[in-house]
């Protein structure tokens, strides 16, 4: 054996003294948490810090030892025989093809070595192996090597792995699925449990019964195992979360520029809410797939502005663009309640009569959703439910569109605000996130919040941020805010968004399609929580003929069914009696419509 690790020794580049090993590198991490402690997400570093081996059941780590490395707990970091095994091949033919190399061999490599097969390296990674027997415990080495091997899917290590394979921490594997993680590593692409179920389940058996020549688990644990069905999941049960998370990271990266520890960071975000509103999105934009949509979007908040659902998208590994929080799009008849209440708060009530009829503005002639379609003499509340276009576009020309813009950002939107003729129906670009936080106003009482997901920072035990309470900002009086519900109320149960309507809730919303039927969204809220659902297409081409008050007011439904269960149900408050003076802001409008799919002059086609 001696003469052996001589040989080795002098193989290696600064022999014949063992060279010093090099420093044990790790870039920070920012781990982020939901509300209620579960891992969402790790930005930053791919590796995270060391494992504790002593909190794992102590099946888990056997798992590994017993097939990786059987006498891991005996040798000094080297196995002689196998380490003569692979010379007298490599010897034999011209290079180093086989390793049986230890676990501290394969984390002396995977630390501070390339993949190259040569006996320069192999003799190195033995060096190094020893220094690290020499230099850290048994359970420190196996910690270390648990949080660095490859486990396929980009997940590196074993917590990343546990997660991303079955939606768990590592400490709550069971045997099977401790003997299935334990499997992969010999091949991460051959004996993936997603890509490859028949031979992970094969190598799964080899791990168990090496488990049991090694006094692990009995056979009775094995046969026990082996009878288990533990749910894979296809995708990490966390990717619709990776849009929030984004969305967040970029907020912490501006907090903490400069990232030289790891970090921890407690969220808003219900991941539950996160997982239907996931689900809603993917199984909307399927099942109207043949109507050319192709992406959707959700956002949900509370009436504080807790962001506690965000999907930017159906599919984040193959789309991550975030379309909740980085897209524009135009609003449509979503935007009309802007309009609405600036007319309400100019002392217009819902019963005030108005007609549906021809009307041109500027040379520009909207016209309804049926076209050449127009219902008379009606009221403000009977044209809002309708989605009527004309009385829409009248009104803010007579409440004056500046004032619109005005009311807009007072209560949410921060995007510039255009106010040529065709902003009524909704031409402005918005995101999906600050829609929300508009109507998060009309859910909680009136008062304007800022959308915001982050509620702590820590490192170690230190907080190093703490997000205040928010101050409520009444932005909204009545009787405009009461009047506004009631006829946004009307909306769900007599005009475009009875898709929508969840049975049990007081519930209020809006339906809003744009031209030529390129976005359509739905709008809603009950009392403290509001959400909003887009659908359209990436490339901004046409959809066919999806509306407001079809596809999204059904997925907004399909979310709020869950969303509503984890929320607190409250009526939508009546809010505040006093007068509610506009804040001192700079508003910046335009006065054209701010891209070419806005309406032209003259017909166009209908929005709701």
């Amino acid at each position: 054996m001696l003469s052996l690790v001589a040989a080795l020794a002098m193989a290696a580049p600064q022999a014949p003294e063992l060279p010093r090993m090099p420093a044990i590198e790790r870039a920070p991490q920012v781990t982020y948490l939901d509300r209620n402690g579960a891992v969402i997400g790790v930005r930053g570093g791919r590796f995270a810090p060391p494992m504790d081996v002593a909190k794992l059941p102590a099946h888990v780590p056997a798992a590994f030892v017993s097939i990786e490395d059987r006498r891991f707990y005996e040798h000094d970091g080297f196995d002689p025989r196998g380490i003569a095994r692979a010379i007298m091949t490599g010897l034999s033919e011209g290079r180093a093809t086989q390793g049986a190399s230890t676990i501290t061999q394969q984390l002396a490599r995977n630390l501070f070595l390339s993949q190259e097969r040569t006996l320069e390296r192999k003799a190195t990674e033995l060096v190094y192996a020893i220094e690290l027997e020499r230099g850290y415990t048994k359970k420190q080495i196996l910690g270390l090597y648990l949080s660095r091997v490859y486990f396929g899917a980009g997940a590196y290590g074993l917590e990343a792995a546990s997660q991303r394979y079955f939606n768990k921490p590592a400490a709550k594997l069971s045997i099977r699925e401790a003997a299935m993680l334990a499997g992969i590593l010999k091949s991460p692409t051959g004996y993936n449990p997603v890509e490859q179920p028949e031979r992970s389940a094969e190598r799964t058996k080899l791990v168990l019964a090496a488990m049991v020549e090694t006094g692990a688990i009995t056979p009775a644990q094995r046969d026990k195992a082996l009878a288990q069905t533990p749910k894979v999941y296809k995708t990490a049960a966390s990717a619709p979360s990776q849009y929030f998370v984004d969305w967040v990271d970029a907020e912490v990266r501006r907090m903490v520029p400069k990232l030289t520890r790891d970090l921890v960071v407690d969220t808003t975000l219900d991941q539950a809410m996160e997982a239907a509103a996931g689900d809603a999105a993917k199984a909307t934009v399927t099942r109207f797939k043949a109507q050319s949509t192709d992406q959707a979007a959700i956002v949900a908040m509370d009436g504080s502005g807790r962001v506690r659902a965000l999907v930017g998208g159906v599919d984040y590994p193959s789309a991550p663009y975030n379309r909740a929080v980085n897209a524009r799009r135009q609003a449509g008849s979503a935007w009309k309640p802007f309009v609405y209440l600036t007319a309400l708060e100019q002392g217009r009530t819902p019963l005030t009569e108005v007609i549906d009829e021809p009307v041109t503005i500027n040379g520009w002639s909207p016209s309804n959703y049926e076209v050449g379609s127009y219902l008379g003499p009606i009221t403000l509340e009977t044209a809002l439910a309708k989605s009527v276009n004309t009385v829409a576009a009248r009104l803010a020309d007579e409440v004056g569109r500046p004032q619109v813009a005005l009311t807009a950002r007072r209560i949410g939107i921060s995007s510039t605000v255009n106010t040529d003729p065709a902003m009524a129906l909704g031409t402005t670009l918005v995101s999906p996130l600050e829609m929300t936080q508009a109507y998060a106003a009309f859910s909680n009482g009136g008062n304007r919040v800022q959308a915001y997901g982050i509620e702590k920072i820590r490192s170690g035990g230190t907080v190093i941020y703490q997000k205040r309470a928010p101050t409520p900002a009444a932005a909204i009086a009545n009787p405009a805010l009461s009047e506004l519900n009631q006829m946004l109320r009307t909306v769900m149960t007599a005009g475009t968004g009875g898709r929508a309507r969840v049975a049990g809730y007081d519930l209020a919303g809006k339906t809003g399609t744009t031209s030529d039927y390129k976005d359509a969204w739905f709008c809603g809220y009950t009392g403290g929580f509001a959400s909003c659902a887009w659908m359209g297409r990436d490339d901004a081409r046409p959809m066919g003929r999806i509306s407001g008050a079809t596809a999204p007011a059904e997925m907004w439904r399909s979310f709020m069914t869950t969303a509503l269960k984890r929320a607190p149900t409250q009526a939508i408050p009546y809010g505040p009696a006093a007068p509610v003076p506009t804040p001192p802001v700079e508003v910046a409008v335009q006065a054209a419509a701010p891209d070419a799919s806005a309406p032209p002059v003259g017909p166009q086609p209908p929005t709701n």
